[in-house]
């Protein structure tokens, strides 16, 4: 669990709101026995190992964020996981000012749309709910490399807005953003320490395409607790509040 003390009221509050969110979205998908995971798989048929789904992504043109879900063969899948979603951000949806770091084999795309930023990976178990987030190197998702904290200052603006391929589904994922994003927060900053660690370690190899490192940084997760460890945050934030000292009064001196 991270560590939520120094987070502000203000993401606090939005982090509550983005529970509820959560909530409701897996409350009505239960209703009917469905989950995030079936919403996307729903009518493909057979689940195809490494197959994106739905096929070509969810991308949201007005605010150029994109997911998909996808499995590994069963022997490469942690215990308990079935599959995981994949989150992106193109660079039209992309704060002003943000940039592809400086690697030696960047080369600009044609597209100056196509430069996306993998932004977090959200495992899921048998059951259709999320049990871990990771971050992942740059050879796993074909994504363009951006620093820790330009990946951090993307994370607000991932936001999937339509109806297709399922609304639950795409307001569960955009939520699901907010409620953890300070573990999402301190998982980039750890992947970017660990991609540190490795090309020290391995001075042969080109770090961002070796294959011997596949996940940078991972954290089991509960939404329940999480949703849980937000609402104390918020009350012992108001506990604090309530006993702070009054401001002085002036009197204006004749």
């Amino acid at each position: 669990m991270t560590d939520l003390s120094d987070v502000s009221r203000e993401e606090l509050e939005a982090m509550a709101e983005a529970g509820r969110e959560v909530r409701l979205c897996q409350r009505v998908l239960a209703k009917t026995g469905d989950t995030v995971v079936g919403e996307l798989l729903r009518g493909h048929g057979t689940l195809y190992e490494w197959k994106h789904y739905p096929p070509g992504d969810v991308y949201d043109a007005e605010f150029h964020a994109q997911y998909y879900y996808h499995c590994h063969p069963e022997g490469e899948r942690p215990q308990g996981e079935h599959g995981h979603f994949h989150t992106f951000l193109r660079p039209h949806g992309m704060p002003p000012g943000l940039r592809p770091a400086p690697l030696a084999d960047f080369v600009t795309p044609d597209n100056d749309n196509d430069a996306l930023s993998h932004l977090i990976g959200i495992a899921m178990d048998v059951a259709g709910q999320p049990v871990r987030l990771f971050t992942t190197n740059r050879w796993v998702t074909g994504e363009t490399w951006y620093k820790a904290d330009d990946v951090i200052a993307m994370l607000d603006a991932f936001e999937v807005d339509h109806a297709r391929p399922s609304w639950p589904a795409n307001r569960w994922i955009t939520a699901m953003m907010r409620l953890f994003r300070p573990t999402i927060v301190a998982l980039l900053h750890e992947r970017d320490a660990a991609i540190q660690r490795w090309a020290d370690g391995h001075p042969e190899a080109y770090v961002y395409e070796d294959r011997g490192l596949e996940v940078a940084s991972q954290r089991h997760i509960s939404v329940e607790q999480q949703i849980a460890e937000v609402a104390l945050q918020l009350r012992g934030t108001r506990r604090r509040r309530s006993i702070l000292p009054e401001p002085p009064s002036f009197v204006e001196m004749p």
